[in-house]
């Protein structure tokens, strides 16, 4: 694969990221009807067992199909910088494939667990919900709750692509944003986290539209532009 053909590529696979986290805002904040704080650990087995598919679907599009286009976009991002900051390419890029790992991981162990609890849960419905609640504390641990690995990964490449024109000087202010609101997830504010995805979702789409624009890797093309 050439080098025009990757970036494009990793283009529209951040495009497609952006538009995963959409598709996740949508179903996870409107369309599931979760039970209420004070619901039973019945009603609680009920409304997985009456979402199960759909929850098995979304958690493996916007955790394990998201892994898997990020790793194309971090792998394309590192081909367009590496000749010029070798140093913090290899740093990124570093940071972008651990996240690749942890995302991929979170979406496994919710979807593993899923299943497992919906086995058992006719039967021992309080074990069941005790051991979905461990599965969701791995799974934000590993990947939903908190975005510290994601921002250091925005924030390297922002910095890298500051001292060479390889994006706007717009872009790479939103991506200082995006970066501290990550980094800032590891406070207990649930506002950062979704400060985070909803300026992401912005950046992806705009580093997506611009690498399928502008795919050529030379530094003069950019600084040119």
């Amino acid at each position: 694969m050439n080098t025009k053909t990757l970036q494009k590529l990793g283009g529209f696979c951040s495009i497609s990221l952006g538009l995963i986290y959409i598709l996740a805002f949508i179903i996870y904040g409107g369309i599931l009807d979760y039970p209420k704080a004070d619901a039973t650990d019945t009603e609680r087995l009920y409304f997985l067992i009456d979402n199960y598919v759909m929850l098995s679907t979304i958690n493996l599009i916007s955790y394990v199909l998201f892994g898997i286009l990020l790793a194309v976009v971090v792998v394309s991002l590192h081909q367009k910088i590496k000749e010029y900051l070798p140093n913090i390419s290899i740093l990124a890029s570093v940071f972008g494939i651990i996240w690749v790992g942890l995302v991929i991981a979170s979406g496994m162990i919710s979807n593993i667990g899923l299943n497992s609890v919906i086995e058992m849960g006719i039967e021992e419905p309080q074990k069941a919900i005790s051991i979905w609640t461990s599965v969701g504390i791995i799974s934000e641990g590993l990947g939903g709750g908190n975005e510290i690995v994601g921002g250091v990964w925005v924030l390297l490449l922002s910095l890298a692509t500051f001292k060479y024109s390889f994006f706007s000087k717009p872009l790479n202010l939103l991506g200082l944003f995006v970066a501290l609101a990550g980094i800032l997830t590891i406070l207990p504010f649930d506002l950062f986290k979704d400060i985070f995805g909803i300026s992401q979702i912005v950046w992806f789409i705009w580093i997506g539209t611009s690498m399928i624009r502008k795919p050529d890797t030379s530094l003069v093309e950019y600084i040119k532009s």
